[in-house]
């Protein structure tokens, strides 16, 4: 048998060309195209009285200026609510240019377009906007006093209000009735992800054929094609739309579609001409989206042992002006703040509140931070109160491993039972132990004491939801060439696609990795799909191209047996180092690109191999469709669950309060693992985004509703030298509701970093009593701990 390449770490096949400079990027594209700018909203809430653009139309190389009035048809209508929920009674999107209001900096107003960009700009720097300001709600404070509204006709800007209970008795109950009790005040602040490429959409019209050819710098190039036909009013048959190579996503580009995405298509079939449009980072800062933003209040009661009795969470999430992505990220919040732990009874409220600022919507993590951030400041003020060891505490409550499948009493972000169904939590704990050197870890407080320094450990432990539907699709095909082509749906942003997508086909079809060529993001090669986002590609796509190519090697076979003869069966073949041959008889075998030949049954004869294809020759098995290609849907029946536990040494600085991570270590197990080189460069990539969000990342309004900190001169994020050495060690609890028995592993690196960051600095400052209830944290913050003032 050739040798499995699921489990090996091979290295990326995208890596050389990218490296060598070939990438092809959305603004590599287009060159002749004209070019789009926008007039975005300099002020945070206010009426649009007038909008002049005389002073415009004397720019040389203006093509068009078109406002909301502009607009016809639907186009001029909202944007859809992508995911609606019974909960969400008050939704509002946003329109592709502002009707008569804006409500936060940054919305567009006007779109220009010019011979190029810098004409579209200067053009649009000559409009003037009018506007009749209103009072902005800035922040989850004002938005929950609601003394001003966003919306008026949205009363105390709430967008929604849900609760859920786990059916295990009542939360208030149980948390009276503990020995112990405590409540907590936490906070996380807003973010963003901050891919290296911003959005970016370029259009080509074909009047001749009607046909629209969209490339956009999206996660799901599939959804994007379908709210565009749908918008524009064009069957989707008509539309085409490809994600070229992608410079990052973080969840930011599986919003759609954005205003951009339906108006530079609508200018190109309007001008007759290309239209591209280029995000630029100001751009993405002010008009893209954010996330992170919660308060929470915590009410636990527990035994003398620390084991959980019930827990009460209400959650206030700032969802920005618009919800277009519903309300996805307070759910995850909610239902995965739970974590590897039972907790006994369970309620959780969340309220999802307008204000005047960007919109919300999932960035890496997608709310997971946020409730991790809860459950695990909650074991550490328990392992405080009773004065235990904050493991001992988290091991008291961990769920067994012959407990699962262990049904959390919840409904998920995909409507389906939370029931996580594998892992082994207390192998998971122990492992992280020892990994980070929890037990000998006092002997080294002791010796950087003795140096005059402060350190301190901590730890945090998720469960992270994967793999959800509903579905993914692969289409296999193995050329006459030999070369095997795997066709998805999915958009790839860095993730390794094209290598472990070609691990799995090349198990199934018995070829080398190098055989095989995977083609993502491109309508005109695979239409049905859903996207790149929430740690599901792997297993939706994988699985799919896991059925596709298995009905590829079944048919395979069929065509080998019948091309043999001597009575051979079909079961009795196998396909292994580019052959399909007999599995006790390897001699009696004929090569697969052979057998693509012969699924062909051919008239004419255009070279020596189509010669065995045609009907003087070719011994195709009856019923069998023309070509050695199939294609397979993997449809969930629910998410999967992976888990970790991150495990931190930070110092502290005596004088200045800077923190310094002196050691980052990783437990982590996503199942089946297809590549551990692809795999480990996720969790460091998270990593690298938790500590952002933990020591760096935060942005900043004021009360104008003005984003004061929209450049990277003012929002920090961590440079190499931030970012330690990261110890990873994987373990394999394989899924049982997937056949390859995997989970997803793109989010886990940033899920847990904040709470084990604010975990280790407590103990660094144990002697200063320092409590930290609010992340990201500064220097400058943990100095005014230190001196009894409320970190806020």
């Amino acid at each position: 048998m050739s040798e499995k390449h699921v489990g090996r770490p091979l290295l990326r096949k995208e890596d050389p060309r990218l490296l060598r400079g070939d990438g092809r990027y959305l603004d590599d594209l287009g060159r002749h195209a004209l070019a789009a700018a926008f007039v975005r909203s300099p002020v945070a809430h206010a009426r649009i009285t007038d909008i002049d653009v005389g002073d415009a139309l004397d720019v040389e190389g203006l093509v068009a200026i078109y406002t909301h009035e502009d607009l016809p048809g639907r186009i001029a209508e909202p944007l859809p609510l992508l995911i609606p929920h019974p909960d969400l009674t008050h939704a509002r999107t946003p329109y592709c240019l502002a009707d008569g209001e804006v409500n936060h900096v940054g919305e567009a107003v006007v779109m220009v377009v010019a011979t190029d960009r810098y004409l579209a700009e200067d053009a649009a720097e000559r409009i003037q906007v009018t506007y009749q300001e209103l009072p902005p709600v800035v922040g989850i404070d004002q938005a929950r006093a609601a003394e001003r509204l966003v919306h008026d006709e949205i009363p105390g800007n709430v967008a929604a209000r849900s609760v859920q209970e786990n059916g295990k008795g009542d939360a208030h109950e149980a948390i009276a009735a503990a020995p112990h009790r405590l409540t907590l005040d936490l906070a996380i602040e807003r973010s963003a992800s901050m891919p290296m490429e911003g959005k970016g959409v370029l259009a080509h019209w074909d009047a001749d054929d009607r046909t629209l050819r969209v490339h956009t710098s999206t996660q799901t190039s599939t959804s994007v094609r379908l709210a565009v036909a749908a918008k524009l009013g064009l069957p989707p048959d008509r539309v085409e739309v490809i994600a070229p190579d992608v410079g990052g996503g973080f969840g930011v580009k599986i919003v759609h579609p954005w205003p951009e995405e339906i108006l530079v298509p609508w200018a190109a079939m309007t001008l007759g001409r290309d239209v591209k449009w280029v995000e630029d980072r100001r751009e993405h800062f002010i008009s893209s989206a954010h996330e992170r933003g919660q308060q929470q209040r915590i009410e636990v009661g527990f035994d003398g042992s620390g084991r959980l009795h019930g827990l009460s969470v209400e959650i206030w999430h700032d969802n920005g002006a618009y919800v277009p992505y519903g309300i996805i990220v307070p759910i995850v919040t909610s239902t995965q703040l739970l974590g590897p732990y039972k907790v006994g009874a369970y309620r959780v409220e969340f309220t999802s509140l307008y204000t005047n600022t960007v919109i919300v919507t999932p960035y890496r993590g997608a709310g997971r931070p946020q409730g991790v951030f809860a459950m695990e400041r909650t074991m550490d003020a328990i392992a405080e109160h009773l004065g235990l060891d904050r493991l001992a505490v988290r091991e008291a409550n961990l769920i067994r491993p012959e407990e699962m499948p262990y049904d959390q009493g919840l409904v998920f972000q995909d409507g389906r039972p939370l029931i996580y169904d594998s892992g082994d939590y207390p192998t998971m704990m122990r492992m992280i132990r020892d990994l980070v050197g929890w037990d000998g870890f006092e002997a080294e407080r002791a010796a950087a004491a003795a140096e005059g320094r402060r350190i301190g450990i901590g730890v945090a432990a998720y469960v992270e939801g994967t793999g959800m539907g509903p579905y993914e699709g692969a289409h296999v095909k193995v050329e006459t060439t030999g070369e095997i082509v795997v066709s998805t749906g999915i958009t790839t942003q860095g993730q390794g696609h094209y290598t472990t997508l070609a691990q799995i086909a090349a198990d199934a079809l018995g070829v080398g990795v190098g055989d095989v060529t995977v083609v993502t993001g491109d309508t005109r090669r695979f239409k049905y799909a859903v996207g790149t986002f929430a740690s599901r590609a792997i297993v939706t796509s994988g699985n799919a191209v896991a059925v596709a190519a298995g009905k590829v090697a079944e048919k395979a076979k069929r065509i080998a047996a019948a091309a043999l003869g001597g009575g051979v069966r079909a079961e009795e073949l196998e396909l292994a180092d580019g052959v399909v041959r007999h599995r006790d008889d390897p001699a009696r075998s004929i090569e697969l690109r052979t057998v693509a030949v012969l699924s062909n049954p051919l008239r004419y004869a255009f070279d020596e191999a189509a010669k065995a294809a045609t009907q003087f020759a070719a011994a195709v098995t009856a019923g069998d469709e023309p070509g050695l290609e199939a294609t397979g849907y993997y449809m969930p029946e629910r998410s999967t669950f992976a888990a970790g536990a991150h495990g931190v040494v930070v110092e502290t600085d005596p004088e200045t309060a800077d923190i310094k991570i002196l050691r980052y270590c990783v437990v982590h197990d996503c199942g089946v693992v297809v590549n551990p080189r692809i795999v480990e460069g996720q969790v460091h990539g998270g990593v690298a985004q938790g500590i952002g969000g933990a020591l760096y990342e935060r942005i900043v309004y004021d009360d104008a509703g003005q984003l004061v900190n929209a450049s990277y001169m003012d929002f920090l994020i961590p440079f190499a030298t931030e970012v330690p050495h990261i110890q990873t060690a994987h373990m394999v609890t394989a899924s049982g509701v997937n056949p390859l028995g995997l989970k997803g592993a793109g989010e886990a690196g940033v899920i847990p970093t904040s709470a084990a960051v604010a975990s280790a600095i407590e103990d660094a400052e144990r002697d200063r009593a320092v409590v930290v209830r609010r992340m990201p944290i500064s220097p400058s913050e943990l100095y005014e701990l230190r001196k009894g003032r409320v970190h806020v």
